[in-house]
């Protein structure tokens, strides 16, 4: 017989200020994602080498810095729309932007400038989240409007030394991502199958092999953004129904962590001081629990800040 696994509440850690909410302007985005006006929407969380969450705000191409008072500032406002976020080790920041490709910012300048714009002569479908391999690979999604109907959303990489390579091209609606802690796997979750998708890759070739469901989720949208624990379990955000699931290292569920603010759900990083803090970005809230796992160091850069 199933067993469901334990339940709790996530609590909410910082809210962006209401003096920051956008009621005066037109989002398409937001309209055609959620059918009106979003005044905050939070994506991508990555922390910084100084222990900062950041966090982007999709539809009003915004940045935003949260100190560990849970003090918020904007730092930066551009024509974009940013939905995943990862800092590299050099301290700049990679951004999957659904408007422009892959940008790079620099936060000592607050400089923005493009990175990777096109596939070939090709413009992306609308790249979403993003993963730094430790030899400096980089692994996105492109996952546009892509469904159910038009199963053609991407798993890309580009290399280290600028190479961009496909390894999937019929996924429908590729989102957040991590890789295992051997770096020999990405986990994919794929949102409109409700699904987590395992996808091994075979390095000497550089191409991916047997990719399969890992996850079957049910109800809500599907997975978002996702995390990689410190013995490889993950952590998924499960959008649309207001749930932060934790899955051990062969996929198992341990733990279901509630929202307190709606049912937007979108990503999630671990940090703090033990790496046992789970933060979830949820609509304009960032929510937090106390998880027993910690983050794992190096594998998914994004995931991890301790400070």
């Amino acid at each position: 017989m199933y067993e469901a696994p334990p339940r709790r509440k996530l609590e909410i850690y910082a809210s962006i200020p209401e003096r920051f909410h956008v009621s005066n302007r037109r989002s398409i985005w937001s309209e055609v994602q959620h059918g009106g006006q979003d005044p905050v929407f939070l994506e991508g969380p990555s922390f910084d080498a100084a222990g900062n969450l950041w966090v982007v705000d999709i539809p009003w191409g915004r940045l935003f810095k949260i100190d560990d008072r849970g003090q918020v500032s904007c730092e930066l406002e551009y024509d974009g729309e940013p939905n995943g976020m990862v800092f590299h080790p050099d301290g700049h920041a990679i951004i999957a932007d659904n408007k422009n490709g892959l940008m790079r910012f620099d936060p000592a300048t607050g400089a923005i400038t493009p990175l990777l714009e096109r596939a070939l002569v090709q413009r992306f479908k609308g790249p979403n989240d993003l993963v730094l391999a430790s030899n400096g690979d980089l692994y996105f999604t492109d996952q546009g409007q892509t469904g159910l109907h038009d199963p053609t959303g991407r798993l890309y990489r580009l290399t280290a030394a600028g190479q961009l390579d496909c390894l999937l091209s019929n996924v429908p609606s590729p989102n957040g991502l991590v890789l295992g802690l051997k770096e020999d796997v990405v986990y994919l979750a794929v949102t409109r199958a409700n699904a987590v998708w395992r996808v091994p890759l075979v390095k000497q070739h550089g191409l991916v092999t047997k990719v399969g469901t890992y996850i079957q989720l049910s109800g809500g949208s599907g997975p978002d953004g996702m995390a990689l624990d410190e013995h490889g379990g993950l952590a998924v955000c499960h959008v649309g129904a207001g749930i932060v699931w934790l899955f051990d290292e062969i996929g198992q569920p341990l733990l279901r962590l509630d929202s307190p603010s709606g049912l937007k759900t979108t990503n999630c990083a671990f940090g703090g001081p033990d790496g046992k803090r789970l933060y979830v970005t949820a609509g304009a809230n960032v929510l937090v629990a106390h998880v027993d796992r910690a983050g794992a160091p190096l594998a998914g850069r994004r995931s991890v800040g301790l400070s």
